[in-house]
């Protein structure tokens, strides 16, 4: 018998025969037929097993037996109401409801409908589907998206926010009501908002996990209409209504305002080292240029000194011979002991100008290997048995540019210093390493630049020096010792000859915890060249002619007496313009022009071009305590240049002015 609502729809079936019961209960869902009135005319096996019936206990039952009590009150309308339009109406949003087992339980279902007019009468078939295990998936997955520190909204295809959690409320203050539905070029700023689809479009098209912080730091914007910056993840993920881009958004204003303060701090922490660097670079090189000026007036007392002294040992000594019992003896002791005395002030003068980078040094091309290896007895000596040392030395060492003799004076300070502060013992290492240094690197060490170096570490297990002494260490005549066992000149000098080379030192202590001090000097790519062999002794008399320029009389004067008992015949000049004139008058040759370098009115330099202008075949050579009008790079000669240092002794002046003058 056929219904009149069996005549309004285009989607009735015949009903399937027996036939097809094996395919009927191969359905993954449980199939249930019923009546208009609600009577169950057929059931598949799932149905059996999902609802835990018979199937004898459901045919001939009325369909609310699988209904909630719940909602059997309002259920024949519901049905009633199907009857009234019999489109299929699949599983999905609006048939998500609740069944109910045999035993009681009841469990949520997800229902499809669909109507079959079988002839003697019309049949709605139901699809029931246990959807339990997918709604707690489902509740897990709301859990944890409402649980998630960052805002995550999911975008559908068109464009459209399909969820949203609670954080995605808190960050852009909307609702999650006004969100849903909106297309997600509401949470762009106003000037991104016309290319963001075309990005939406092609993420879509081709997508692929991006996390935090791979190239999508951007910005986003709020109800309030205010811009702050995001960092954003992006997931898709496919659902029953299509792919949904999972978009997890974090607001990142917090960490760059403190990447900004860190560094700005860091920034200031750096000019506050730069400056205080300089600082100290400006006040070692004003205490240099003091010191270097200090020993030019002291050398010049000192020349005189020692000769004068010099003079007066040699009468003793001769008087001494002719009374060996007389009081000549003891006047020998004393005048040698005055002699003593001169020397050590003579390496006292000849540390400030090493401090002040004004003492003249004689650079050659070496391995800083070999200058540790042949210093290392010597070392061992001035250390004492209580006091290990230790060797750590790179092979294959890079070669240097620098003084041999002043290398070997660094070692020997600083290991004086170690020594002393090991008084129960310890060890002192010495180490090479090459290093390539980098612009940042070379930043932080006054003097270099970038490229390759030779580092050079003195480290001992010592007492430590205290922050506010450190600063403090390369400062001429500064110590820690008690008084009378110092000079403070040690480090100072070690400074000097570093910087002088063109390298750099730094030191690292702490009290308890030893000292190290670690210097780098530029590295060279120039050979090594074997020491030439001592020049034979040359002659200290002669006859020629020799102009004596010195602005200090006595100096002047011992330095004539000097050459006069040795044969030479001696003018002398008290400056540049009397030697000029001099040399303007004389008819006979001057051989020789022997100059002090820093002179009033005018430098032994101008005056021996202007002499060789007058005489272009008379020789030239300094003499000077601070010489560094003439000096060239890193405190070398300029080439072609002799200088006799100050204080000299008779013998020195003498060898020198012999090898200018048979040059």
């Amino acid at each position: 018998m056929r219904t009149p609502a069996a005549d309004r729809t285009a989607t009735m079936m015949p009903l399937a025969g027996s036939g097809d019961a094996a395919l009927l209960n191969a359905a993954p869902d449980a199939i249930v037929a019923v009546t208009v009135e609600g009577t169950i005319t057929l059931v598949n096996t799932q149905t059996e097993r999902l609802f835990g019936y018979r199937r004898e206990e459901l045919l001939g039952g009325n369909i609310d037996m699988l209904v909630p009590e719940a909602y059997r009150g309002a259920h024949p309308e519901h049905r009633r109401r199907y009857l009234t339009d019999l489109r299929p109406r699949p599983m999905g949003p609006g048939n998500q409801l609740a069944a109910r087992r045999k035993d009681g339980t009841e469990f949520p279902a997800d229902i499809s409908l669909s109507s079959i007019d079988t002839g003697d009468g019309l049949l709605v078939v139901a699809a029931v589907r246990d959807v339990t295990d997918r709604i707690r998936a489902e509740e897990k997955f709301r859990g944890v998206l409402e649980a998630a520190p960052d805002a995550i909204v999911g975008i559908a295809r068109d464009g459209r926010i399909a969820l949203a959690n609670a954080q995605a409320e808190h960050l852009f203050g909307y609702t999650r009501e006004e969100l849903i539905g909106q297309v997600i070029e509401i949470l762009v700023p106003e000037h991104a908002r016309g290319v963001h689809p075309a990005h939406r479009d092609r993420y879509f098209a081709r997508p692929m996990l991006r996390p935090m912080g791979a190239g999508m730091q951007l910005s986003a914007r709020r109800k309030d209409g205010v811009e702050f910056p995001v960092e954003i993840s992006l997931s898709a993920l496919d659902t029953e209504d299509g792919p949904v881009v999972l978009s997890a958004i974090r607001d990142v204003t917090d960490r760059l305002e403190m990447q900004a303060t860190r560094e700005r701090l860091k920034n200031q922490a750096e000019r506050e080292r730069l400056e205080a660097q300089l600082q100290q670079s400006q006040r070692l090189e004003s205490l240099g240029q003091l010191a270097g000026g200090v020993a030019h007036d002291f050398n010049n007392l000192l020349a005189v000194m020692l000769n004068y002294t010099a003079f007066v040992a040699e009468q003793i000594t001769d008087a001494a011979a002719d009374d060996p019992t007389g009081v000549w003896t003891a006047a020998r002791h004393d005048i040698a002991q005055i002699l003593r005395a001169g020397e050590r002030a003579t390496e006292l003068t000849h540390q400030l100008l090493a401090f002040g980078r004004r003492e003249v040094v004689r650079p050659q091309v070496l391995n800083l290997n070999v200058v540790v290896r042949e210093v290392q007895q010597l070392l061992q000596r001035t250390l004492g048995e209580h006091v290990q040392l230790h060797t750590d030395l790179v092979a294959d060492c890079r070669r240097v540019l620098a003084d041999p003799g002043q290398l070997e004076q660094i070692l020997v300070n600083l290991a004086v210093n170690a020594r002393d502060a090991m008084p129960e013992g310890g060890t002192l290492t010495i180490g090479t390493a090459n290093r390539q240094l980098d612009a940042r690197t070379a930043a932080e060490h006054p003097n270099l630049s970038p490229g390759p170096h030779v580092e050079l570490r003195v480290s001992d297990t010592g007492t430590g020096i205290d922050p506010e002494i450190a600063v403090r260490v390369f400062e001429p005549f500064f110590t820690t010792k008690p008084k009378g066992q110092g000079t403070g000149l040690g480090l100072a000098t070690v400074y000097g000859i570093v910087t002088q080379a063109g390298g750099s030192i730094v030191m690292h202590s702490a009290p308890g915890a030893g000292t190290a001090f670690t210097m780098l000097l530029p590295a060279t790519d120039a050979e090594l060249v074997e020491p030439e062999p001592l020049p034979p002794r040359i002659r200290t008399r002669g006859g020629e002619t020799v102009l004596v320029v010195e602005d200090e009389e006595a100096l002047r004067e011992v330095t004539c007496r000097i050459l006069t008992r040795n044969g030479y015949r001696v003018l002398t000049a008290a400056g540049g313009p009397e030697a000029l004139k001099l040399a303007e008058h004389l008819t006979d040759p001057v051989h020789l022009l022997l100059s002090d370098v820093i002179m009033p009115h005018m430098l032994g330099t101008e005056l021996a071009a202007k002499m060789r202008e007058l005489r272009p075949d008379c020789r030239v050579l300094y003499m000077s305590g601070y010489a560094q009008p003439i000096l060239a790079a890193q405190g070398t000669l300029a080439p072609g240049l002799a200088l006799v240092e100050k204080p000299f002794s008779e013998p020195d002046l003498l060898h020198w002015v012999r090898q200018v003058l048979d040059a």
